[in-house]
C-alpha cells in the first residue's frame, strides 16, 4: 500500500478558496472510504470529509456548505474544495484512505492509511 500524496496547501486571505488533491493508490480487489482530516496547532487530529465506497459523502458540521470532497477516478485523486475560508480552517490537513476486500475477492486491503499532510494558513 502506497500512502496518500497532498498538496494544495497554502496561505490564503479570509473568505478565500483553495482546492486540496491527494493522489491515492488503489486495487481493484479493494473498496474504499477516503477522508480529509485536519489538525490545528495543538488541537487532535479530526475528520472533516468522507466520501464512502457507496458514493454517499458526510461533512463535519463546521465545514458543511463551504468544503466540498469529490474523487476523480481516471486521475486517482482526492480532491477537497475549500470556499468562504476562515481563520479557525488554518490546520495541516491530511488524506486518508480505508480500503476493505470486495465480496468474493482475496488480497490485503489496508485501512487508516494517511498522507504526511499539506498545510492550509487563513488570515484575518
Amino acid at each position: 500500500q502506497v500512502q496518500p500524496v497532498e498538496s494544495g496547501g497554502g496561505s490564503v486571505q479570509a473568505g478565500g478558496s483553495l482546492r486540496l488533491s491527494c493522489v491515492v493508490s488503489t486495487y481493484t480487489h479493494c473498496m474504499y472510504d477516503m477522508s480529509w482530516a485536519r489538525q490545528a496547532p495543538g488541537g487532535r487530529r479530526e475528520l472533516i470529509a468522507t466520501l464512502f465506497n457507496n458514493g454517499r459523502m458526510s461533512y463535519d458540521d463546521s465545514v458543511k456548505g463551504r468544503f466540498t470532497i469529490s474523487l476523480d477516478n481516471a486521475k486517482n485523486t482526492l480532491y477537497l474544495q475549500m470556499n468562504s475560508l476562515k481563520p479557525e480552517d488554518t490546520a495541516m490537513y491530511y488524506c486518508k484512505t480505508d480500503a476493505y476486500p470486495r465480496l468474493g475477492h482475496s488480497g490485503t486491503c489496508t485501512l487508516d492509511a494517511w498522507g504526511q499532510g499539506t498545510l492550509v494558513t487563513v488570515s484575518s
